[in-house]
């Protein structure tokens, strides 16, 4: 699943199901609230979609060596959004299906040696190309959940899964160091540290997929088990 050919089969996998889902979408379904905050389906839609493009210019980039930009600013991506928002659920889907398969076809073609080139997002995070299909592959996953369309977590990839599961709890140890605790897979038997701190988060145990989804927000952690009692502690928002 590490593997760049792992993750490019993944994403052609993600990608057909998520626009499986979609297709028959009706335009009063798409004016209907995602799992986020203020969005839309149609904005989760056309959110993924700006996405595609943005990894389409980054991978270009590597491939030319003229340096490529996801978006032109954190400003012109939630315009560019808003804007698209509320087209006709036909308009979205084709929007969706052509910048997905241009992002793939882009992949492609990217010579061996350029996938070692360096490109930079716009949250100002350098790496390899490598990382592009790796970072669209969780757009995707995740997002396919926000649209609240019948796919959960319990869908995701098992091998994605667990390895976002480990890159997250590192992340929110680093973010939130006052925390404690660990979390233990049911499914797999896998351990992680919560966070450094002294004290009574105690173990919280699920499915990896059940885990990754209360970290990253995608679940209130309602079927997570617990040894002490109160509630789940706060964790840094994804």
């Amino acid at each position: 699943m590490s593997s760049l050919s792992g993750v490019l089969e993944e994403l052609a996998n993600a990608t057909a199901s998520l626009i499986g889902d979609v297709r028959e979408l009706t335009d009063d379904q798409a004016r209907e609230p995602s799992l986020l905050p203020d969005w839309t389906r149609g904005h989760v839609l056309t959110h993924l979609a700006r996405n595609a493009e943005g990894g389409t210019r980054l991978l270009t980039g590597a491939r030319t060596g003229v340096p490529g930009y996801q978006y032109r600013s954190a400003g012109d991506r939630a315009a560019d959004i808003e804007a698209g928002a509320g087209r006709p659920a036909a308009a979205l889907v084709t929007d969706l299906r052509a910048t997905a398969a241009a992002f793939l076809q882009a992949a492609a073609l990217l010579p061996a040696d350029a996938w070692d080139h360096q490109v930079t997002w716009t949250s100002g995070h350098s790496g390899p190309a490598a990382e592009v299909p790796a970072v669209r592959l969780t757009e995707v996953l995740i997002h396919h959940v926000d649209l609240n369309l019948g796919f959960g977590p319990a869908d995701w990839p098992a091998a994605w899964a667990g390895e976002l599961l480990g890159e997250q709890t590192r992340q929110v140890a680093e973010e939130a160091p006052g925390l404690s605790g660990r979390l233990r897979a049911a499914d797999t038997g896998r351990s992680f540290r919560l966070g450094g701190g002294a004290g009574g988060s105690g173990e919280i145990t699920g499915t990896e997929a059940e885990l990754l989804a209360w970290l990253l927000g995608r679940s209130d952690g309602a079927g997570l088990a617990r040894n002490v009692a109160g509630p789940l502690p706060a964790v840094p928002a994804f």
